[in-house]
């Protein structure tokens, strides 16, 4: 299992993604699930992935190495689409593509077709973005309603996000709350796990901010997990008992 995030601020792009994936409780391995497609200035997109290892493995390939179109003959990559929204469309064109070419082989193991992407970012000239992508291929985009997406073992920190992320939320504190969710993930799945890779992406600057690992016993995220559950105990004591049953108390 997986829990990859991203958070769409008015500043900026947060992604967190983490590294974990395993086949039993005996095969855990580490594999990066962020991956950077950048030209400073230029453009700047990151692709998160969730389910099938092998599956999200060959899309990436394909979106690296490029998909010829038949109408124009062109090799399309994610890094010659002229938008935000057409590389949205070549992610899921890819997706279809592998769905078809694995299809037959995945169905005779009894093996589901399980992939999803998060796709953010920006072309130069365009607006900053983020999509869900879906086995389908199919997508959907963030919006400021609703300024996060999420994919993979999504439930544990989600409570987190909707509590405290809005459109107006600095990138800095978007980058915290995303960290406090993937803690959140990881400390009731150990499907989630260590090390995490963050990437912040600042609004019309085309560049990465913040490229980086947070790897085992990191400081700031070992202090940001300690801190986070005293807070929850601190917060839970001060809440009033409920005035049910017989541990109430009588005025």
């Amino acid at each position: 299992m997986t829990y990859c995030c991203g958070i769409l601020v008015r500043d900026g792009l947060v992604m967190i993604a983490d590294t974990r994936t395993n086949a039993g409780l005996d095969n855990i391995s580490t594999y990066r699930k962020l991956h950077v497609f950048s030209e400073p200035g230029e453009r700047m997109i990151a692709l998160a992935s969730a389910g099938n290892l092998s599956l999200s493995q060959t899309v990436i390939s394909l979106l690296t190495e490029g998909m010829q179109n038949d109408e124009t003959g062109e090799l399309e990559t994610l890094m010659n689409a002229p938008s935000m929204f057409k590389a949205a469309q070549r992610v899921g064109k890819a997706v279809r593509s592998v769905r078809d070419m694995e299809s037959e082989a995945l169905q005779a193991d009894q093996v589901s077709y399980e992939v999803s992407f998060l796709f953010g970012g920006q072309v130069k000239g365009g607006r900053l973005r983020l999509f869900m992508i879906y086995a389908a291929g199919n997508f959907i985009e963030c919006t400021i309603d609703t300024p996060y997406l999420q994919i993979g073992e999504h439930k544990y920190g989600k409570p987190v996000l909707d509590r405290a992320i809005g459109f107006d939320t600095d990138l800095y504190d978007a980058l915290k709350i995303g960290l406090i969710s993937m803690d959140s993930t990881m400390r009731s799945n150990l499907g989630v796990g260590l090390p995490i890779d963050i990437l912040v992406v600042r609004r019309d600057a085309c560049a990465a901010e913040v490229n980086y690992r947070i790897e085992p016993g990191e400081p700031y995220f070992q202090d940001l997990r300690e801190r986070w559950s005293s807070a929850l105990r601190e917060a839970h004591i001060a809440i009033p008992r409920p005035p049910y049953g017989k541990g109430a108390k009588t005025p």
